[in-house]
């Protein structure tokens, strides 16, 4: 009977959608200024969104008909959820790989919920989504060429390579020669996008909605708002369906956003860091051959950020590069307030420092390659004070910091230790462990998480679904550059926040002296940084004696 039930209430929801879908799409075609394009999509909704609710039902199915009976914490249910995880994501994987676009960049940001999303879901989005998006034809980019510039990449170009050398959800790269020899990458918007992003996006929220509906511990609609806060801004919506659907999102569709945030990002570095500026840096933008659906850049040649193979063979240190990459982001999150949201590594090269420096040891000194500039974050005053402070305390073990700092980014009192733990990957006893490696995920700790996950799942969606947007891309961009430090060390590093405790106290400090006006907050301020500066120092002491024994064994 339940089986019956759900199968009657997926097909009432899937015909009324259809039909809102349509009739949207057909008032579009009648007025719409693009008939062609409005008619392309008063085709496509229907069907991906009968397509979707397909693959939603085929994976509820599974799991209430796999599951049904099996006792709580048995041995066999635990197989047959592994099984029915594993199925289910693969089902996912092909419904992404053949809607393509919006659905690719949803497959990349499962691929990095670890522990909070079954493991089975993780490998399988992270071993498919990065390296196998699916690739525009080279008529379909000389079409936005044409519709860009006006003329064909030969024409453009001294030099046009039609084979992507990397294609990714939204885009696909190619290498050219300009007319005066300049190798440059040209980036290239999928032409599908614009036509079929909103729909996709308020179909993947209407399905989430929907099973929620009919599932209340089914709750990703967490997942749905951070998605849409993912994706890059377009500058306008250009038809009627657009507008239709515009409450629902935003679309991350211009390139000449993500030219104007590289440009941003390294001025910050230059203003606001610039101990580290030289070891910062971004593709310059060739503004004149660059729009909207088309960006042009310098090529960049270097390593990506986790072949740790090709790092040390360019004379690097893979600890450095670490370092490097804590310390970029550490100072962006805390003292620029203007963060790249999507470091992950194909968005990370690495290469020897230009200028030749060297290190203590004679190793080569990194530099770090940004690329993907389209997903950018502004975190107010408020927000980047608290998130520093934040930070600060969870080095420091400080629970009352932790707490104070957790709430006011919005976690809530009830919910500030598990808000804790999904910060920093640790239980709440680690997290106050005044040990000076408390923060350190060992290899055994990945099983204890999982199974944290698990029981507090009610909890977590819970949380995710009040936290602000803002704070989901950050614990994104967490969950990003901590896969990044684990694949450079093969686990994390006490160096990792170290960084992060010195970067993070020096921006409260930093703030709060722009705050003060007088002389004797000032000196209280002053103090509080000398008792940080001195926990700091013991901080890389016993960083340093762990550096000793660890070589000495």
């Amino acid at each position: 009977m339940a089986t019956r039930s759900l199968w009657r209430t997926r097909a009432k929801l899937t015909v009324a959608a259809t039909a809102l879908c349509t009739g949207g799409a057909a008032a579009a075609v009648a007025t719409s200024d693009d008939p062609a394009s409005a008619a392309k999509l008063c085709t496509t909704v229907p069907l991906r969104l009968l397509r979707d609710s397909a693959t939603a039902a085929s994976i509820v199915f599974d799991y209430q008909y796999s599951l049904w009976g099996l006792p709580e914490g048995s041995n066999e249910r635990t197989k047959i959820k592994h099984e029915v995880h594993l199925r289910s994501a693969r089902k996912l994987q092909e419904l992404c790989f053949r809607n393509g676009g919006i659905y690719i960049k949803l497959g990349q940001h499962i691929g990095q919920l670890e522990y909070l999303v079954p493991q089975e879901y993780v490998i399988t989005m992270r071993e498919s989504m990065l390296n196998k998006c699916p690739v525009s034809s080279y008529d379909q980019v000389c079409e936005v060429f044409k519709k860009e510039l006006g003329q064909m990449p030969d024409k453009v170009f001294d030099e046009f390579d039609p084979e992507p050398i990397a294609s990714a959800s939204l885009a696909q790269v190619h290498v050219a020669r300009t007319r005066d020899g300049q190798k440059v990458a040209v980036k290239v918007q999928h032409t599908h996008l614009t036509d079929t992003a909103a729909a996709d996006q308020a179909t993947v929220e209407f399905l989430v909605n929907t099973l929620h509906w009919l599932f209340p511990s089914f709750d990703y609609r967490w997942l749905v708002a951070e998605i849409r806060e993912s994706l890059p801004k377009a500058s306008c919506f250009d038809n009627l369906l657009f507008d239709f659907f515009q409450n629902f999102f935003v679309v991350e569709l211009d390139f000449l956003i993500e030219a104007k945030n590289s440009v941003k990002c390294l001025e910050n570095f230059r203003k606001l860091s610039p101990h580290i500026a030289d070891c910062v840096y971004a593709p310059e933008v060739h503004w004149s051959l660059s729009t909207s659906k088309l960006l042009t850049m310098e090529f960049m040649d270097g390593a990506q950020v986790n072949d740790v193979l090709t790092i040390r063979r360019l004379g690097m240190q893979p600890s450095e590069v670490s370092r490097l990459v804590s310390q970029t982001f550490a100072e962006m999150m805390f003292k620029h307030g203007f963060v790249h949201c999507d470091p992950h590594a194909a968005n990370l090269l690495v290469r020897p420092l230009p200028s030749g420096k060297r290190n203590i040891f004679g190793k080569k000194k990194p530099q770090l390659i940004l690329l993907d500039h389209g997903l950018y974050k502004e975190l107010d005053f408020s927000t980047r004070f608290n998130y520093a402070s934040l930070w600060r305390a969870l080095v420091f073990s400080d629970a009352n910091g932790i707490k104070e700092n957790s709430v006011k980014l919005g976690a809530g009192e009830d919910l500030y230790v598990l808000f804790a733990g999904i910060v920093t990957m640790r239980p709440w006893n680690r997290v106050i462990d005044p040990a000076v490696d408390h923060l350190v995920i060992k290899d055994t700790d990945s099983s204890e998480l999982q199974m944290y996950a698990s029981q507090y799942f009610p909890q977590i969606s819970e949380l995710l679904r009040r936290l602000p947007r803002v704070i989901l891309l950050m614990l994104k961009t967490n969950d990003c550059l901590r896969a990044v430090n684990n694949s450079l060390l093969q686990g994390s590093s006490l160096d990792t926040f170290f960084i992060i405790g010195k970067v993070s106290s020096e921006a409260v400090v930093e703030a709060k002296m722009t705050q003060t006006k007088s002389l004797f907050s000032w000196i209280n301020i002053w103090l509080e940084e000398l008792l940080f500066e001195a926990r700091l120092l013991a901080l890389q002491i016993a960083l340093w004696l762990l550096r000793v024994r660890k070589a000495l064994t």
